[in-house]
Parts: C-alpha cells; sequence; structure tokens
C-alpha cells in the first residue's frame, strides 16, 4: 500500500509540472505572436525544469530546486488566471501546493522512487 500511494503522488506530481507546461501553451495561444508563444513557452519552461528543478537537474541545489519551482509554478497560475480566471487559477495552485506537500512526506519521500543525491 505503501509503494502505491507513492506512486500516485509522484505521479499527480508529474502532472502538476505537465500543467505548468500546458498553462504556459494556452497562454501563449491567447496572445501575438501565437505562432511563436504557443511553442516557445512551453519549451522554455521545459528548459527552466531541466536544468534547476528536476530532481536529477544539473544546475539545481538545495536553493535554486525550491525556488525555481515556485517561480514557475507561480508563473503558470498567472497565467492560467490572465487566460480561464481566479477560480481554475487557484484550483491548480490547491492542486500544485497539495501534491508537493504530499512528496515531502516521508512516506514518499523514502519510497526509493525518487533519486538520491550522490548516486545516479
Amino acid at each position: 500500500m505503501r509503494i502505491a500511494w507513492a506512486v500516485l503522488v509522484l505521479t499527480l506530481v508529474f502532472v502538476s509540472e505537465v500543467l505548468a507546461l500546458v498553462a504556459f501553451g494556452v497562454w501563449g495561444w491567447d496572445h501575438s505572436p501565437r505562432w511563436l508563444l504557443v511553442w516557445l513557452l512551453p519549451l522554455a519552461g521545459v528548459v527552466v525544469w531541466g536544468l534547476f528543478a528536476s530532481p536529477k537537474a544539473s544546475r539545481g541545489g538545495p536553493r535554486a530546486r525550491p525556488i525555481v519551482k515556485v517561480l514557475v509554478f507561480a508563473a503558470a497560475f498567472l497565467a492560467i488566471r490572465d487566460v480561464s480566471g481566479y477560480s481554475w487559477a487557484l484550483a491548480f495552485l490547491v492542486f500544485v501546493v497539495v501534491v508537493n506537500g504530499l512528496a515531502e512526506t516521508p512516506s514518499v519521500r523514502d519510497s526509493g522512487f525518487l533519486p538520491v543525491k550522490g548516486k545516479s
């Protein structure tokens, strides 16, 4: 049961990250020049996330990782608020906070599914 819980929580964390990238694309589609922003903003999000916020980030660290995660999710919140309104943005924010908070609990963090610092 503990492994299933960890898998569920980490899957929802991944979903929250994908939703942030989708929010960037939707915001880009809603603004000009849409042909450029619709793919450029999600791509920039992927690059920033990959470099600084992912579990195996090459440039992330104990300080940079949480800061970048907050900045990316805050930008996604603003994008959703601009396109869809405050209610959807607030629902997204609550979802992100809850699933990322659950991911930090010992039952998920120590499940063995997250990379351990210093091991490949």
